[in-house]
């Protein structure tokens, strides 16, 4: 068994039916697998790709993301999605790790083109909209001999070097990780997953993607999250059940006027902490179940949820979900009684294989079969978890990780600039945003906005630090380590 053909066998059972709903659009099982297999096809032959070959998803939100996803399998290839909010700087750099030589991608990123082929001579493209069509006829059958232990998908998250590290998660990893789910969330062919983050996202690919499809589902794929009163109408046209969301997103929905036909049953809460006030404004509004979950990319990615069926506890990211274990562990690798605050660890058919080509990281993220996620929290006496800290420095800007480092380093090459640290502030909006200082060479003026500016150019739109503050020397203790606590407490 792997993903292709759990995917193939419910796109036969369930041919035409609508697989996803895009605007007044819809696309069938059927179109789907046709697309896929044109595509599985196109790159075996026209481009050489050889099963374990990885190749690159770099799309916005659209319904040929679905084609890429499962075409790539096809293959035999590793599917690697690229985050499309990437500048190609960003880009190039995963290209050149995972050694990508196809990228698949759309007309409004191709701008980039000339940069990444630059950067990366041997790599080739392919245009989605050039050959994925609604009425696309199944090429051939849509399968592949991978087995379960077989590496499918790269995901890059932040790491704390400032450098993405690639998260491989193989077929059963992912397999496993959307049976959990179906169980946990009483998924079933009726329901229909709204999708609304960004389908590169390991939330979004298991729980909003694989999930709907493989249980013979569909999915709801929302153009336009602006205004919010948009979201809750395309939802009630396609009668949309499951939600699975940010908390800034409920936040938006909760200050939108409430229609009384909502035909949602559940709203998931996941990729950031939520906070009580925004659980409570939107049980306020809304009669939908309002549920927070806790995952990371590299446990494919949930972990917790609380229980559909309660009890709930506002605050708690809830129990493990089916077959998977978690335990808070010291240091030592120690489990810690009830109540005593440690580190989160995840241990399952879930759990990554490893980061790709990064043995060291590996190690220091997998310990005797657990995953250490480096979130810190402890367990209640009925077994529900809480999260009270992040182990690592680590910023979540709309629920995308963002690491200081990164930032850190971009901002140390700008002329003038002797010392930088970032640090993350509460944002309304977005969770948290980054707030930079710097401290300039003696007697060099720095300009914040174009150091701004430049940082802008080489990083992510949301990595952006909110505001540069100019300092005469950074705060630091008797080994010379930044001190960020005071740096947080200066801006608080």
């Amino acid at each position: 068994m792997n993903l292709v053909t759990a995917f193939a066998a419910s796109a036969q059972e369930h041919a035409e039916k609508a697989a996803l709903f895009w605007g007044d659009s819809e696309y069938s099982y059927g179109a789907f697998l046709g697309q896929a297999s044109l595509l599985a096809g196109r790159l075996r032959q026209d481009f050489q790709v050889q099963p374990g070959d990885r190749v690159g998803v770099w799309l916005k939100n659209c319904p040929e993301f679905v084609s890429a996803l499962f075409g790539v399998l096809g293959a035999g290839a590793v599917v690697v999605p690229i985050n499309n909010f990437l500048k190609s700087q960003e880009v190039e750099y995963i290209l050149r790790d995972a050694n990508i030589r196809v990228l698949i991608t759309e007309r409004s990123l191709l701008e980039a083109a000339p940069d990444l082929a630059a950067a990366a001579p041997q790599l080739r493209f392919i245009q989605i909209d050039e050959f994925a069509r609604a009425d696309a006829p199944a090429a051939a059958a849509l399968g592949c001999d991978r087995a379960a232990s077989d590496l499918a998908v790269i995901i890059y998250t932040s790491g704390t070097t400032g450098r993405p590290k690639g998260a491989m998660l193989s077929h059963g990893n992912l397999l496993h990780n959307v049976d959990s789910c179906r169980q946990v969330l009483e998924a079933v062919s009726f329901d229909r997953f709204v999708v609304l983050l960004p389908m590169f996202h390991s939330f979004m690919l298991c729980v909003g993607i694989l999930l709907p499809l493989l249980v013979g589902g569909s999915i709801v794929l929302i153009r336009s999250l602006h205004p919010p009163k948009n979201v809750l109408q395309e939802i009630i046209q396609h009668k949309a059940t499951i939600l699975p969301a940010i908390p800034q997103l409920f936040r938006a929905l909760a200050g939108a006027q409430a229609p009384p036909d909502l035909p949602l049953r559940l709203c998931i809460s996941g990729a950031a902490p939520l906070p009580r006030e925004i659980q409570k404004e939107f049980s306020e509004k809304f009669s939908v179940t309002l549920l927070e979950g806790y995952g990371l990319s590299e446990a494919s990615p949930v972990v917790t949820i609380n229980p559909i069926h309660g009890p709930w506890k506002v605050g708690s990211i809830g129990t493990p979900i089916p077959n998977v274990e978690v335990s808070v562990q010291n240091d030592a690798g120690e489990h810690l009684p009830d109540g005593q605050i440690g580190e989160i660890c995840v241990r399952g058919g879930n759990v990554m294989q490893g980061y790709w080509n990064r043995s060291e990281e590996t190690a220091q993220a997998l310990r005797q079969g657990w995953l250490l996620t480096g979130d810190v929290g402890y367990r209640d006496t009925e077994g529900y978890y809480y999260i009270t800290d992040r182990k690592k420095d680590m910023l979540l800007v709309n629920g995308i990780n963002v690491y200081p480092r990164e930032i850190e380093e971009v901002i140390y090459q700008f002329p003038g600039v002797k010392e930088a640290a970032v640090v993350g502030v509460p944002d309304p909006r977005k969770g948290e945003q980054p707030l930079a200082f710097a401290v300039a060479n003696d007697g060099a003026p720095l300009d914040e906005k174009a150091l701004l500016q430049f940082v802008r150019g080489k990083l992510a739109d949301y990595k952006v630090p909110r505001k540069v503050v100019v300092l005469p020397s950074l705060p630091r203790n008797a080994t010379g380590k930044i001190l960020k606590t005071v740096l947080r407490q200066m801006q608080a």
